[in-house]
């Protein structure tokens, strides 16, 4: 794929999982914001996906700014008796544009399988909003050379009809990597990025143009290698994006 082609241009979004209070958050998501209005060119889209609570907060926050806003989960429902769940029309009602769905954390510590995430990304598109996908394997199935066959599996079951270049992005996060430190070799990640690029190639139209997100300890120090290896379209960024300096050198990798 040509690396100019990707829908949106380059992607860096920031997953803040179950953190943040009110005011750390509004003043994390101003600082980013600040950094966003200064650069130049539509070539960068960040995207801040807050926690539930923060989400109207943040988007206040960076309102008027070229920072995008996004959710970390959403139920496949569009309404209903789900208690503690959140649908994808909400969420755009508050102003998300992405939201990411099938994160390890949600397949491991929610159980949820292939297909449910396949419904939530339909939920997402119905909604207007634009899913990212996420797969990934656990260290075990590495280790069992599983790798390649565990992440077919998962975009098999997980992307809904309908995906398109325009609606999706698949985010590539070895579960191993998250939060670890732990990195895998430039060329274990191209490998597996030129592979998802074959298979969404094969099985839609815009194939070529899908974005393709790396995740897993993503740091200001690695970016710039990472973001420069063939069919990486962007990161998913955890931890480093708690602190807006992290963050934006992240995204300062990509230009």
């Amino acid at each position: 794929m040509g690396k100019g082609r990707a829908v949106g241009g380059k992607l860096i979004a920031g997953n803040w999982k179950m953190n943040g209070m009110r005011a750390d958050g509004v003043a994390l998501a101003l600082a980013i914001a600040d950094w966003a209005r200064q650069q130049g060119g539509p070539a960068l889209t960040l995207l801040l996906c807050p926690p539930a609570t923060l989400i109207g907060a943040i988007g206040a926050a960076i309102a008027g700014s070229p920072v995008v806003l996004g959710a970390q989960d959403c139920h496949p429902a569009a309404k209903g008796a789900h208690t503690g769940d959140i649908a994808a029309s909400m969420l755009a009602d508050l102003g998300c544009r992405y939201v990411i769905v099938g994160h390890s954390e949600r397949r491991q510590n929610h159980h949820e399988t292939d297909a449910l995430v396949a419904a939530k990304g339909a939920a997402a598109h119905k909604a207007g909003l634009i899913a990212i996908v996420c797969v990934g394997e656990t260290e075990a199935e590495r280790d069992r050379g599983e790798a390649l066959a565990v992440v077919s599996r998962q975009l098999e079951g997980s992307l809904p009809e309908g995906t398109t270049a325009e609606n999706s992005v698949i985010a590539y996060e070895p579960v191993w990597a998250i939060g670890t430190g732990r990195v895998p070799a430039a060329a274990d990640v191209g490998e597996m990025h030129g592979h998802m690029r074959r298979l969404v190639a094969k099985r839609l139209v815009d194939g070529a143009d899908l974005r393709l997100l790396y995740g897993g300890s993503v740091k200001a120090d690695n970016a710039a290698e990472l973001l420069a290896i063939a069919d990486v379209d962007g990161a998913l960024v955890g931890g480093a994006s708690l602190d807006a300096r992290a963050f934006t050198g992240i995204a300062a990798a990509v230009r």
